[in-house]
């Protein structure tokens, strides 16, 4: 008897008025594997994203707590679906056609999956202009970090996802799909600004289950002067938290020296080079 295909939905965290949500939305419906479920989840209703849900016909789940922090609406839009897999897709953001595609096939060689992701490029936004960025210093940083993750046999070794995470923030985070019945409940705390999601995964590497990468960048992360990641580093907010994450795999020495080094790396995320 064949395996049942896992079931999956794209939740999208929306938040006040995105002149890119539509954007993001349409990338959704021109995936190759159209089976996905589609969702709204936003803390902060409004005629925008009431205007793009009813055009494309998509269920607006209103938080009745209203938006109350990164962590907190990330668990909230993950509670909106009843699906095996669920991708909390970030309202600026771009999936490309294989995506879905590549998570489920993904998925067929998990025995116990706890998190899926793709590699992943950027789309620098500079006004109306844009342009895709798929090398940079901080990509490629990324990618070397990866590199144990392309084999399969890796997938469920603590130690490795462990050490991979250990150096930086190497998983991009709407490019990850995570199986909410493998996790514990909530996923996210909601102590931090800008790290949620590394400490997050952080905490799951040490769960028994399989952290499925795809080498492939298949999402575009949109890099923007409104983006809160470029608000937090304009104000030169991330290194703190940088460190508390840091310091949960090296002794507080080491984890300076580290800090020192990675905080390097957010230039990138000005500049694109």
């Amino acid at each position: 008897m064949a395996e049942m295909k896992m079931t999956h939905t794209f939740v999208i965290c929306a938040y006040r008025e995105s002149p890119y949500l539509e954007e993001c939305v349409r990338s959704l419906f021109q995936q190759e594997d159209r089976e996905s479920r589609i969702l709204i989840a936003t803390g902060t209703p409004n005629d925008s994203i009431d205007g793009i849900a009813d055009r494309y016909g998509l269920k607006v789940c209103v938080n009745p707590e209203g938006a109350k922090g990164l962590g907190a609406d990330w668990d909230f839009a993950l509670s909106c679906a009843d699906t095996d897999l669920v991708t909390l897709a970030h309202q600026d953001d771009i999936y490309l056609p294989g995506y879905v595609r590549k998570i489920r096939e993904a998925a067929g060689h998990c025995a116990h999956p706890l998190i899926l992701f793709t590699d992943y490029g950027e789309r620098r936004q500079n006004g109306e202009q844009s342009h895709d960025v798929y090398e940079n210093r901080l990509l490629h940083v990324k990618r070397m970090l990866l590199t144990p993750l392309k084999s399969r046999r890796k997938w469920d070794s603590v130690f490795w996802r462990r050490r991979i995470l250990s150096l930086g923030s190497a998983i991009c985070c709407p490019a990850v799909t995570l199986c909410p019945k493998n996790l514990p409940s909530p996923v996210f705390d909601n102590d931090m600004i800008s790290n949620i999601d590394w400490a997050a995964w952080e905490r799951i590497t040490k769960l028994p289950g399989e952290f499925a990468y795809i080498p492939e960048p298949l999402m575009l992360h949109r890099i923007h002067e409104g983006s809160t990641t470029s608000e937090l580093l304009l104000e030169n907010g991330r290194r703190k938290e940088d460190l508390i994450v840091l310091e949960k795999f090296w002794p507080k020495g080491i984890a300076r020296l580290l800090e020192h080094f990675y905080a390097g790396g957010e230039a990138s995320n000005r500049t694109g080079t």
